[in-house]
């Protein structure tokens, strides 16, 4: 796992502040935004049980609670598309645009990660990013 990889995987188990990690991540020497947005789709995809259609009422949910106005670019191409769909499109928006679909999708991933964590993962896992210290 890189530095990045871990920040987002405290984030979504609540070891690091939402906000704070949103600017960790953002301002981290490493950041690479297409290396940063594939880890995340990645993770949230694995978060949804749903594979076939990569939808859930947690992930719904997720979008819905976005701590964003729901009026932006990324908030909105979620809210419209499926979840394949507005990830292709996500990746295209312009750089002024990064911030706010980092944002998006760690907040995504830390709702749906807390889901399978409090279901599928309760009684333990063999997911070695749930270990994290």
């Amino acid at each position: 796992m890189t530095e990045i990889e871990i920040i987002i995987n405290k984030t979504a188990q609540d070891k690091i502040d939402f906000k704070d990690s949103v600017k960790v991540i953002l301002q981290h020497p490493e950041f690479d935004f297409p290396q940063t947005f594939q880890s995340l789709e990645t993770y949230i995809l694995n978060a949804i049980p749903n594979k076939s259609t990569y939808d859930s009422e947690t992930y719904r949910k997720a979008i819905q609670t976005i701590p964003l106005k729901p009026t932006l670019t990324p908030i909105v191409i979620l809210n419209k598309n499926s979840t394949k769909i507005a990830f292709r499109k996500l990746k295209d928006l312009p750089k002024d645009e990064e911030e706010k679909i980092i944002t998006s999708l760690l907040w995504i991933f830390k709702v749906t990660d807390s889901e399978r964590r409090n279901t599928d993962c309760k009684n333990g896992c063999g997911h070695f990013w749930h270990n994290l210290e």
